[in-house]
């Protein structure tokens, strides 16, 4: 390939590789996660050799975990997280110091040095939130007491990266940190700023900037802005000595309120995706085989010292946390590998001289088998857990599923969906409701209406939304080739939805009957049919006749219109169908008003003639 050209060898093999090994891993149920590693491990330097210096892409797979970290913080309320507060801080401290302290024990018992034995079991003991989380999202466990539990204790972790690296050259020193205590204060001094300035200007800025960029109406945009948000927030993190990642998560916990929520989510999720499967590929291009193959037995003691010693710690923790016996091998198995911050804490240990060469590639390859490993630990979890269910005749075994999505869906929040999400509200139903218009959304979320930014004519949006298992979608847009297209989208994607639409005029009502949608309402009909019956009532109507009558319009309208749909796109015949429709109507209404007037008649002829002389 030409010097021209060069650029593009690297995207190609990565997206070949992955194109090819994640559904075959799929295929072979083993899920996607361990389909990226083993391509990562083809392509890389050890096996087919498509990628020799991969020295860069570590760094920039890592955003593949912080464009993660942010959607999980889209999905928590600020209020949510601090109800979550015990579990973060008590349970995820007990995981950490508990899996630290069984394998340095462990450390300790085989006679290596207790500052390596620490360093090296903190490295261990930290699981992968990367794997975690996107396991939780492949089985969709993540509103489960196992799901949340799991993301307690990757919040722990990531909060307790800085300390943990800061630990590291004290220990190198052999304790003689006068002068680290002073970087180590500063360290955390900095830390605390970052913090607080993502805190309190995510609360000022955030949401007005995202306003304005709304107001441009260039979808494009948006999703430059987002990208830029969880970018510019990680690079302040990463300037700052903290996790990338924990900086991301904040942003989206300030914004998991925020009527662009959805919006955020749809535009980012295909870049977490695949920037998540670059790092998942990265960690198997990481793996030393030849230092597997040296060393054998050391690098599988470690992994069997790993797995077990956190396997043993995290059962215990289970069973503390009262967590449902079918969800505990998930919570155990996602937190028993080790985890992508191990590979940073060895490569500074190695730094500082506290490990070789060979060391660092030993504890790179056994992190990273027991992250090649934990798909199909998972599985075999499931299996041994769905035995042990059934000889227990299932008693106790009904695990907490995650609270459904909001069964209705509104697309447009003008005056038509408004009255349609009011009546329901009033009714003890609650929707979800999307609108593409900034300054409606305001205007709405000041009188207390919860309503999402987000283009419902977009499949990825309708999916964000919950339309896949929601019930009905109410299509209440102004636009009428959007509406259709929503409608078109709805029967395609998601047949499961019932269909209820607002009809602009009968061009559009018809579009809509051929989009599949079954249940089509007029938008001025029916208030143009009570102002006639107010006009029929004026003139001396009794009120249960003019009602009868505009009931009568509307069934026969409705039955014309359903006439005139084959004769579509011929104008003559619409016109001649329209008129003889009008002419039946007429003329059917002038027989009734004959035939009640003979009546009446025919009542006062016999009251005359019974009438006393």
């Amino acid at each position: 390939m030409n010097h021209h050209g060069a650029w593009l060898q690297l995207p190609l093999v990565f997206l070949a590789a992955a194109v090819l090994a994640v559904p075959l891993a799929r295929w072979l149920r083993l899920g996607s996660i361990l389909g990226y590693l083993v391509a990562g491990l083809l392509i890389g330097p050890q096996v087919l050799g498509l990628v020799p210096n991969a020295s860069a892409i570590p760094e920039v797979a890592e955003l593949g975990v912080v464009l993660m970290l942010f959607l999980v913080g889209l999905e928590l309320e600020p209020k949510r997280l601090w109800a979550m507060r015990r579990p973060i801080f008590g349970w995820g401290s007990v995981q950490l110091l508990g899996c630290a302290a069984a394998l340095t024990a462990v450390g300790l018992a085989l006679g290596y040095p207790w500052r390596l034995t620490v360093v090296v079991s903190l490295g261990l003991a930290m699981s992968s939130t990367a794997v975690a989380l996107a396991v939780l999202a492949e089985r969709n466990l993540g509103r489960t007491t196992a799901g949340e539990s799991i993301l307690s204790v990757a919040l722990l972790q990531d909060i307790a990266a800085i300390p943990v690296l800061a630990l590291v050259p004290i220990l190198a020193v052999g304790g003689a940190a006068d002068d680290g205590d002073g970087q180590t204060w500063l360290a955390a001094a900095r830390a605390v700023g970052a913090i607080v300035v993502i805190i309190f200007g995510g609360r000022l800025l955030l949401r007005p900037a995202l306003r304005w960029i709304a107001h441009s109406k260039t979808p494009e945009i948006f999703t430059a802005a987002a990208l830029l948000l969880v970018m510019g927030t990680a690079a302040l993190m990463l300037t700052v000595g903290l996790s990338m990642a924990l900086g991301a998560f904040l942003a989206g916990v300030l914004l998991a309120e925020s009527e662009y929520r959805r919006e955020l989510e749809t535009d980012l999720e295909p870049f977490k995706g695949l920037l998540l499967g670059l790092f998942f590929i990265a960690v198997g291009m990481g793996l030393d085989l030849k230092a597997v193959a040296a060393q054998p037995g050391v690098v599988a003691a470690l992994v069997a010292a790993l797995l077990a010693c956190k396997i043993v710690v995290l059962a215990l923790i289970a069973k503390a946390m009262k967590i449902p016996l079918v969800e505990r091998p998930a919570f155990v198995i996602l937190l028993a590998q080790g985890g992508e911050f191990g590979f940073v804490v060895f490569q500074l240990a190695r730094g500082e001289g506290m490990i070789d060469a060979a060391q660092n590639s030993a504890l790179v390859a056994a992190v990273a088998l027991s992250l090649a490993l934990t798909p199909l630990l998972l599985t075999g979890g499931d299996r041994l857990m769905s035995q042990k269910l059934a000889r227990r005749g299932l008693k106790g075994a009904r695990a907490e599923a995650p609270p459904p999505p909001s069964p209705i869906i509104i697309a447009g929040s003008g005056r038509y969906g408004q009255v349609v999400a009011r009546m329901l509200r009033a009714s003890g139903l609650e929707a979800t409701v999307l609108d593409h218009d900034s300054e409606a959304i305001e205007s709405l979320r000041r009188f207390g209406w919860t309503v999402y930014y987000g283009d419902a004519t977009r499949l990825d949006m309708l999916r964000t939304a919950g339309a896949a298992s929601a019930r009905i979608l109410v299509i209440a847009i102004d636009d009428i080739a959007q509406s259709v297209g929503i409608a078109e989208l709805a029967r395609e994607h998601f047949p499961q939805l019932t269909v209820v639409a607002r009809a602009r005029n009968v061009q559009h009502y018809h579009q809509l009957q051929a989009a599949g949608v079954g249940h089509i309402e007029r938008e001025t009909f029916d208030a143009a049919l009570m102002s006639a019956r107010s006009v029929l009532e004026l003139t001396g109507m009794e009120p249960h006749a003019a009602r009868r009558q505009a009931m009568r319009f509307r069934r026969h309208n409705i039955e014309v219109l359903h006439r005139m749909l084959p004769l579509q796109g011929d104008e003559n015949a619409l016109i001649a169908a329209a008129k003889l429709g009008r002419q039946q109507f007429e003329q059917q209404m002038a027989a009734e008003r004959e035939a009640d007037e003979a009546h009446r008649q025919a009542q006062r002829g016999g009251w005359d003639a019974g009438a006393p002389p």
